[in-house]
């Protein structure tokens, strides 16, 4: 802001101001705008479900469940019984096939190879078996 001494004419009448003054301006778009922001309504971010009401229905039929182990020399055992890997992948075939498939724990050793392991685990996956659990993880923590 400037201050006016005098006349740029040398008159002894002031000059009339062009600029305008924008300070109440200014206010009232303030006070407009915390206005529309309070009036605005607040948006949730939530999806409402419709949750079942109730206990859920008793699983009568339980699942079979397929144990294969991997040793430390990276023999495989399913059910207990060494198998090749032939054999392994003939027996995930016909369980894939079962109208209700069987739960497959996969427990390898620490010692055993990674690549036995992996071979089981990709086999699964791809002749279709869904139920997969690795048994026995907290061995790897160190």
């Amino acid at each position: 802001m400037g201050m006016n001494v005098g006349s740029a004419s040398g008159s002894d009448e002031p000059e009339v101001l062009m600029d305008i003054n924008t300070t109440p301006l200014i206010d009232v778009m303030l006070v407009l705008l915390v206005m529309l922001i309070i009036t605005i309504p607040i948006q949730l971010h939530s999806v409402n479900l419709e949750m079942p009401v109730g206990a859920p229905p008793a699983n009568l039929v339980k699942p079979e469940k397929i144990q294969i182990d991997i040793d430390s020399m990276s023999t495989v055992y399913w059910q207990g019984l060494p198998v090749s890997a032939s054999e392994l992948d003939e027996k995930m075939k016909s369980i894939s096939t079962l109208p209700m498939q069987p739960e497959v724990h996969i427990r390898p050793n620490k010692d055993s190879k990674y690549a036995v392991f992996a071979n089981v685990l990709s086999s699964s996956k791809r002749l279709g078996l869904n139920k997969i659990a690795v048994i026995g993880a907290e061995q790897f923590i160190q």
